[in-house]
C-alpha cells in the first residue's frame, strides 16, 4: 500500500510532465528563432529561413544574374529556399527529440494529452 493513497507520486508525475511540456514549448520557440541556410548553384544563391520555415534573407551573387535567362535565376532561388527549408526540417527533427523521448519513448504518458 502506498502512503497517502499514491497522491504524492501522481502529483510529482504531473509536475514532471508539465515541466517536460514547458521544456518542449521552449525548444519549439528557440527553433522558430533559429536561422538556417540553404544554397543553390554552388553558392550563387543563398537563402536563410527560420527553423519554422519563414524566409528571412535571400542573397544572389551578381554572377547568377543574366537578363537573358531569368528562368535559371528563378530556379536557383526556389532551390535555395527549398534547401534551407529542408535544413530547417532536419533541425526540427533533431531539436525536440531528447525532450520528446523523455515522455516515454514517443508514446507519451497514458491519460495525458501529449
Amino acid at each position: 500500500m502506498i502512503p497517502g493513497g499514491g497522491q504524492p507520486n501522481m502529483q510529482q508525475l504531473l509536475q514532471q510532465a508539465q515541466k517536460m511540456q514547458q521544456d518542449l514549448a521552449a525548444a519549439q520557440e528557440e527553433l522558430a528563432r533559429t536561422e538556417v541556410d540553404g544554397q543553390a548553384g554552388g553558392g550563387l544563391v543563398k537563402a536563410t529561413v527560420t527553423g519554422s520555415g519563414e524566409l528571412r534573407a535571400l542573397v544572389i551573387d551578381p554572377k547568377a544574374v543574366d537578363p537573358e535567362d531569368t528562368e535559371t535565376l528563378a530556379d536557383l532561388v526556389v532551390a535555395a529556399v527549398q534547401a534551407a527549408n529542408e535544413n530547417a526540417q532536419a533541425l526540427q527533427q533533431e531539436k525536440p527529440g531528447p525532450l520528446a523521448q523523455g515522455l516515454g519513448g514517443g508514446g507519451g504518458i497514458p491519460g495525458l494529452p501529449f
